[in-house]
């Protein structure tokens, strides 16, 4: 049910890499919060799977899939929601790709492009189409998922962890430029979190034995703590919070 503090009832939320993990944590608790959420991925059987849950326990969401790396799909999606809905109130850039895990050295040029296209690039062009909607509707939020390896490299994810520091700077510069316009644009980075995604990092005993050392609370997180912070930045709670980039490691908010 919705808080005093993050009532959400009335909002139209688009949330990107819904499917699982960090993005379907989000999508759920905004719903919980009284936003309509459009729970998106790359495939709709995924993100249906994600949509019906949300409607059994109460809430409000339907299914629309989208590849950020493409930039029809981008612009099929915002037209779904123009057409359908008229406005976005909220934009959670979540999905993300890490298609490379080793020596940075040994980075192709199909895995740089892949992995700049979807976490670069198509944050950048959803945040557009999201700005414009936002700003002729009065306003909204924007949240971007980065990762503490955007202040860290982490090792063997050279790619990855470049498009992430650009994520930061990305943020910073959408709210610079939209805060006037009455769109807030944060971003979240998250710590080492178990999720599918993270896969590589957990299966690697030497490479997360030494994040456990670099933790402050020394434990990884789960998704569902990723998704606190985003509501918090989403809700009217925080509508002087703009241009911040949150980082969550380890279950603490620092």
């Amino acid at each position: 049910m919705p808080t005093q503090l993050f009532d959400l009832t009335g909002k139209i939320a688009l949330v990107s890499g819904a499917s699982r993990g960090i993005g379907e944590s989000i999508a759920r608790l905004l719903a919980q919060q009284g936003a309509h959420v459009i729970v998106s991925s790359r495939k709709i059987d995924d993100c249906t799977t994600v949509a019906d849950a949300i409607r059994e326990d109460g809430g409000s969401a339907e299914a629309f899939a989208c590849h950020v790396g493409s930039m029809d799909d981008i612009a099929a999606t915002f037209e779904h929601i123009r057409s359908t809905h008229g406005r976005l109130d909220i934009c959670v850039n979540n999905a993300a790709t890490n298609p490379y895990f080793g020596h940075i050295l040994d980075t192709d040029l199909g895995a740089f492009n892949k992995t700049v296209d979807v976490n670069v690039r198509g944050y950048f062009f959803m945040s557009i189409e999201a700005g414009k909607l936002m700003r002729d509707s009065g306003g909204g939020a924007i949240v971007n998922t980065a990762s503490i390896n955007a202040l860290q490299p982490g090792p063997m994810q050279g790619i990855y962890s470049i498009t992430k520091a650009a994520v930061v700077n990305m943020t910073k510069a959408f709210a610079k430029e939209c805060g006037g316009l009455g769109i807030r644009c944060n971003a979240l980075l998250p710590g080492l979190t178990r999720t599918k995604f993270a896969g590589a990092l957990f299966s690697n005993d030497a490479i997360y034995d030494r994040a456990m050392e670099a933790i402050p609370m020394g434990r990884h997180a789960e998704p569902d703590e990723m998704a606190g912070t985003v509501l918090y930045l989403v809700s009217d709670a925080s509508s002087y919070t703009n241009g911040e980039c949150i980082v969550v490691d380890g279950g603490m908010t620092l």
